[in-house]
């Protein structure tokens, strides 16, 4: 795998939060500028589906999880570091 294979990503939140919503508008953004058609984004509420939480060790919202490519890692917050939010999904930078 290269640094700039296929990512898949889920994004864990938990309504219509503040946080929630900056969390998805950073990942939009962030994905649109640095990984163009190089994605999948699912967006999954845990105030709907609660029980994903424990099956996906999720602690703390919002978490995106990199799926794909393994290994897999998770980042928690708002995703409004883009610099960080790049890092660990191993995006390469210009």
């Amino acid at each position: 795998m290269t640094m700039n294979s296929p990512r898949k990503l889920t994004l864990y939140v938990a309504g219509q939060t503040p946080k929630s919503l900056a969390a998805i508008s950073n990942l939009e953004r962030i994905c649109a500028e640095h990984l163009p058609g190089k994605y999948t984004v699912e967006v999954i509420d845990l105030k709907k589906n609660p029980q994903l939480a424990r099956e996906h060790s999720i602690v703390a919202i919002p978490t995106l999880v990199r799926e794909l490519p393994i290994p897999l890692r998770k980042i928690i917050g708002d995703l409004s570091d883009t610099y960080k939010v790049l890092v660990n999904l191993q995006v390469e930078m210009d």
